[in-house]
């Protein structure tokens, strides 16, 4: 019995081999010589087809006479150019799907019907004779025939399944849907990994199969992953909610899983990823942020046909906001950076996708003869300002700098479009700014109230010339992020330090705050501050922990003393705020047509006289007297100071230029 086994066993060995080498010489072959094989093959099988029909009618073997012997010349000379027309020879036979099927029974079915109507002309010249019924026997046959050897080529073709890729790879596939199982079939196509179970929460479909995969419930995924091993979980899921597909990452990351997701939609459609290419989790999934579609004729409007100026066009912001830029062709796009090897990027980028004029300029904001040289040489439109140093304990230690790229920077920025009649100016600003505790929140704020009196001004004067500026959180993966700094971390081996437990932070995605934030400087009406919608606060210790499970690995605790990574507290750094706000008096806001954006009621806080408090902070900034200069930057934007007023008719500004 063992013996028997065993030359079983050789046999079907020496088989898949021989597939295999026959397999590979046809993929060696050229498209041309595969095109060759294709139709040779369906003339041998229509041919084939004929003669059965007249074999199965008659009921026995028959020796082809010369009148059927026409008739079955005749079923590949008609069915070919057919084929050929209705595409079965433009298939990549490897990756034919199971629906190609009906394609091929539409196709051989003209065919015959067009045969039928050759060889009854024929009879009527007496030059054939067919039976009726062998007529509709050639058409089963031939379907079953001519589809039958596609299909066994392309599992010719699959080749054998590698006998260890279910221990490198298994799967649960979350989603027993279409998309589900199209997946599966890609991974088992791709020999990319073994698909051990579907899980879904339908009941009805439980205890059944989808793509040769039995269905599971849910609660059963911990069992299922102890029983195949399986240590990856790919979430399927086109269909659902943001908040409910981060409510079953976050289960399944206490599973201690490696978890991913198949690509949504339109990554699949502009050919970002294939449907057997699924991308990892990112922090964006765990927040659960529903974002709203951008109103396509607003962006259009407001960018289409521009000359747009972008600061700071080589930071995480910057640098998104010139891709968004671009897709929706502007006249020309300039971006101004200070960092040499980020505009180098940002430029080498764009111009691999796009044909719109770009300009790089190498410089600061606080070069004043530099900005209003761009801005004379451009005839700029549209001004984006993203550029700021952001990074608060870096600018609590330089306060000097930050202040003066910050705040003078943005004073320089400001009169020079104000000057060269820029229709619109928006300010990229932070929640850091709402009631400060630090050097680089208070240097946003001025800014800030910097843009109110460029505002005031162009209305006071009739320009039509609208200053803003947009308010929101962190952004995820940003330069300044914490993201990056924990993966660095945990790829380190830890520990993943926090500044305090209780630390928590509004987080939104770049590409959701780049949209968010061309629309609501189109929404402006001149001296708006608009603040993004930034969903709930995230606390730090919870984001820690998710990105440490994510990346399979376990949190070192009390509790838990094997785990692998620690979380560490260090203790708060200067400047430093347990949460963020992003309103000084929530009363003021109000809603916009765009859900995710609202307008706070004019500039909130600070009514100050701006050019009495910069002519004081540049005389403190000009002594180098550090001290002085945060006195004064906080008096500056102190938010109970009184509001001195001015003659409405005419505002002078900037008496005391910013120095260099």
């Amino acid at each position: 019995m063992a013996k028997m086994l065993m030359t079983t066993r050789e046999f079907l060995v020496s088989i898949s081999h021989l597939r295999s080498r026959f397999g590979k010489k046809l993929l060696r072959l050229s498209w041309a010589q595969k095109r060759i094989v294709l139709v040779s093959l369906d003339v041998v099988m229509l041919s084939a087809s004929v003669w059965l029909a007249f074999c199965i009618r008659l009921g026995t073997w028959v020796v082809p006479t010369q009148h059927q012997m026409v008739a079955i010349l005749l079923a590949p000379v008609i069915a070919v150019p057919i084929f050929t027309r209705m595409g079965l020879y433009r298939a990549v036979i490897r990756y034919l799907p199971d629906r190609a099927f009906w394609t091929i029974t539409r196709a051989v079915v003209f065919a015959v019907l067009a045969w039928i109507g050759v060889v009854f002309i024929l009879e009527l010249a007496r030059l054939t004779v067919i039976p009726r019924s062998a007529t509709l026997i050639f058409g089963v046959t031939a379907i079953v025939l001519v589809g039958g050897s596609r299909f066994a080529i392309k599992y010719l073709l699959r080749g054998p399944m590698p006998e260890n890729i279910g221990t490198q790879r298994t799967l649960i596939l979350y989603g027993a849907g279409r998309t589900g199982a199209v997946l599966a079939e890609a991974l088992r196509r791709e020999r990319i990994a073994k698909v051990v179970a579907f899980v879904d929460d339908n009941p009805d479909l439980h205890s059944r199969d989808v793509a040769d995969v039995r269905i599971y419930p849910a609660r059963q995924i911990k069992e299922l992953m102890d029983q195949t091993s399986t240590n990856e979980v790919v979430l399927c899921m086109p269909a659902v909610s943001s908040a409910r597909q981060a409510e079953i990452i976050t289960r399944l990351t206490a599973l201690h899983a490696k978890v991913r997701v198949v690509p949504m939609v339109s990554d699949l459609a502009t050919g970002r990823y294939l449907i057997s290419q699924m991308r990892q989790i990112d922090i964006d999934d765990l927040l659960g942020r529903s974002t709203v579609p951008a109103n396509e004729d607003l962006m259009r409007d407001t960018i289409e046909g521009q000359t747009i100026l972008v600061t700071g066009g080589g930071g995480s912001i910057g640098s998104e906001l010139c891709r968004l830029f671009v897709k929706w062709k502007p006249r020309e796009l300039i971006i101004l950076e200070q960092n040499e090897f980020a505009l180098y990027q940002i430029d080498r980028q764009l111009r691999q996708v796009t044909d719109v004029p770009i300009m790089p300029i190498l410089g600061s904001v606080t070069n004043e003869a530099l900005v209003r040289r761009c801005f004379k040489t451009h005839s700029i439109q549209m001004v984006l300002h993203a550029a700021a140093h952001k990074h608060v304990p870096l600018v609590e230690i330089n306060r000097l700098e930050g202040i003066r790229n910050n705040v003078f920077g943005t004073q320089t920025l400001a009169a020079a479009a104000f000057d060269a009649g820029v229709e619109r100016f928006i300010l990229i600003s932070t929640d850091k700014a709402v009631r400060p505790t630090n050097v680089m929140g208070a240097t946003k704020r001025a800014a800030e109230m910097i843009v109110r009196e460029y505002a005031e001004k162009a209305a006071a004067q009739g320009r039509n010339q609208k200053f803003c500026a947009v308010r929101f959180g962190n952004v995820l993966g940003s330069n300044g992020s914490v993201v990056p700094l924990f993966k660095e971390q945990i790829a380190r081996g830890g520990p993943v330090t926090l500044t305090d437990e209780r630390m928590t932070r509004y987080f939104m995605s770049i590409h959701e705050a780049a949209e968010l934030i061309v629309q609501a400087g189109a929404l402006s009406e001149g001296g708006d501050l608009f603040v993004l919608d930034m969903g709930e606060p995230v606390r730090i210790r919870e984001l820690a922990e998710h990105m440490i499970l994510l990346a399979g690995l376990s949190v070192r605790t009390e509790d838990n003393p094997d785990g692998d990574i620690e979380i560490a507290i260090v203790g708060k750094r200067p400047g430093e705020k347990l949460f963020e706000e992003l309103f000084y008096d929530e009363k003021t806001v109000l809603p916009t047509s765009q859900p995710k954006i609202m307008r706070a009621n004019s500039f909130d806080g600070a009514r100050i006289d701006i050019d009495d408090e910069m002519g004081r902070l540049i005389d403190a900034y000009e002594a180098e007297d550090v001290n002085e200069v945060q006195r004064r930057l906080f008096a500056m934007i102190d938010e109970e100071r009184p509001y001195r007023q001015r003659d409405a008719k005419v505002i002078e500004l900037g008496t005391r230029k910013p120095p260099v």
